[in-house]
């Protein structure tokens, strides 16, 4: 390793970290059993009743599906490396997963079909040229890509009543999406002072203010209500 590699190896990495959970207060409406009678294959596909994704919660009230983003503070003229490596859509059991996730502008999107039935893939776009793709059982797989930058826009699937998913495309890699531990972190963030959005696809968006110093972590955490 030359002298200038192990500088730079060694050299310390200044950047922040913010981090939170989300939960929900209240009482938590019940989500309603999906009916898949309709299709013999997508009943099969389940031993155990599956209930709408709308609103999943964990234990003590965590939710699940929820896109936290930095939306101010970055600079505006700073671009970032897109992956290469798609971010990838199932839509196996008849549900498509994830049901909440960000893709960069430009970077590939995956979409599997491996459930031996027809879905279709039903993109809501404003921003972006929106489409509505068929997927015959054969056809197990394709990509597409978003151009801009665009807010939380639904997927559905017209064969499907019950499958949906939202999709918000970023121009920067600061985002992240709570499990149902309703935890979320946003990783090398440079010193600075940021809006922070945490949205959630039917109670819409919270936001908070964080400064943060180099390498300091900052916790901020939401609550939502009906």
């Amino acid at each position: 390793m030359s002298l200038a590699a192990a500088v730079l190896l060694a050299a310390p990495v200044y950047a922040g970290t913010i981090t939170g959970t989300i939960k929900f207060e209240g009482k938590a409406p019940k989500m309603p059993v999906i009916d898949m009678s309709a299709d013999p294959i997508c009943a099969s596909k389940h031993d155990k009743p599956v209930h709408l994704q709308a609103l999943v919660l964990g234990e003590g009230q965590t939710m699940a599906n929820v896109f936290v983003s930095v939306i101010k503070g970055l600079p505006p003229d700073k671009t970032y490396p897109v992956p290469k490596e798609p971010v990838v859509l199932t839509q196996a059991g008849c549900m498509f997963s994830p049901h909440v996730f960000g893709v960069r502008a430009g970077q590939p999107l995956e979409i599997r079909n491996p459930d031996g039935t027809l879905h279709n893939v039903h993109a809501f776009c404003t921003v972006n040229e929106s489409f509505n793709l068929a997927m015959p059982k054969f056809k197990k797989t394709t990509k597409k890509i978003f151009p801009k930058p665009e807010g939380m826009f639904p997927i559905r699937c017209d064969v499907h009543s019950w499958m949906s998913a939202y999709c918000v495309v970023m121009a920067h890699p600061f985002f992240d999406v709570t499990g149902k531990d309703g935890k979320f972190t946003i990783k090398n963030l440079p010193a600075g002072t940021y809006e922070i959005e945490a949205r959630q696809e039917r109670l819409g968006p919270k936001t908070a203010t964080v400064t943060i110093k180099d390498d300091e972590t900052k916790t901020v955490d939401f609550s939502f209500s009906r």
